[in-house]
């Protein structure tokens, strides 16, 4: 890690701390060269694969843009939306792998939006699994109400 003070190529860590949500760490570091001190944070990086084989970074705000659409005109807050994120996010990193598919968000996002609204849950879900008859749709409120 390099001094952002004086650019020396080394540190020496101080203190290390989890975040309160346990997916970062905090590191307070100093220069031996400059005797300054610094704080970095670590996280564990989580790529999405996605169907055409292009792969980029994991991202909470894509998950909300997704589910802000089904969500439209629902009573479903911001903060609602963020915790589905995180919820989401804590589900995938919980597998262990490095990589997921982007497939693999789709069906992650699915049951906690369940939860939270039933209606925006079928929006997201025929539009996700691509419902194209009755049947589809008579067989998730079946469950629904089950």
């Amino acid at each position: 890690m390099h001094c952002p003070f004086c650019r020396h190529a080394d540190s020496r860590v101080i203190d290390s701390r989890t975040s309160d949500d346990g997916s970062a760490i905090r590191r307070r570091r100093q220069c031996p060269e400059c005797q300054k001190r610094f704080t970095t944070i670590e996280t564990a990086s989580l790529m999405v694969t996605k169907r055409s084989g292009v792969t980029e970074p994991f991202s909470r705000d894509k998950i909300i843009a997704g589910v802000t659409k089904a969500c439209q005109g629902r009573p479903v807050t911001d903060g609602d939306l963020a915790l589905l994120a995180q919820q989401v996010e804590e589900t995938l990193r919980a597998t262990g792998a490095a990589s997921i598919e982007a497939q693999d968000i789709g069906l992650a996002i699915l049951e906690p939006l369940r939860n939270l609204d039933h209606v925006a849950y079928m929006r997201f879900a025929s539009v996700y699994q691509a419902w194209d008859s009755l049947e589809d749709f008579e067989s998730a409120i079946n469950e629904l109400r089950d």
